[in-house]
């Protein structure tokens, strides 16, 4: 099984908001592919609300309340690119070799 310095942060919380590890050796099964495609919604979504913050910030009829949920929308996206970025970047330096 996988050691504990390996586990795999999942683009998901658990109860109260705690963060959810993978313990497996198989990096195709279910729960890890699951864990690929949301991360890929997540990065997706993310990608949609910059832009949707750009055209937001050029409009000069963009009301405050409108600012106020893209705000709010791109916490959560970041939010989720920063889980994905730790996740991933865990991953690359327990499966790359040490170098000296």
């Amino acid at each position: 099984m996988t050691a504990p310095n390996e586990l795999r942060l999942l683009p998901w919380s658990g109860p109260e908001g705690k963060p959810c590890y993978l313990s497996t050796d198989d990096r195709g099964g279910f729960m890890s592919r699951l864990a690929d495609n949301i991360e890929a919604v997540q990065l997706g979504t993310a990608a949609e609300l910059l832009e949707q913050a750009a055209d937001a910030l050029d409009d000069q009829d963009a009301g405050p309340e409108d600012l106020r949920l893209l705000a709010k929308q791109l916490t959560g996206a970041l939010r989720d690119v920063l889980r994905v970025a730790t996740s991933r970047g865990h991953l690359l330096a327990v499966s790359e070799p040490h170098r000296f």
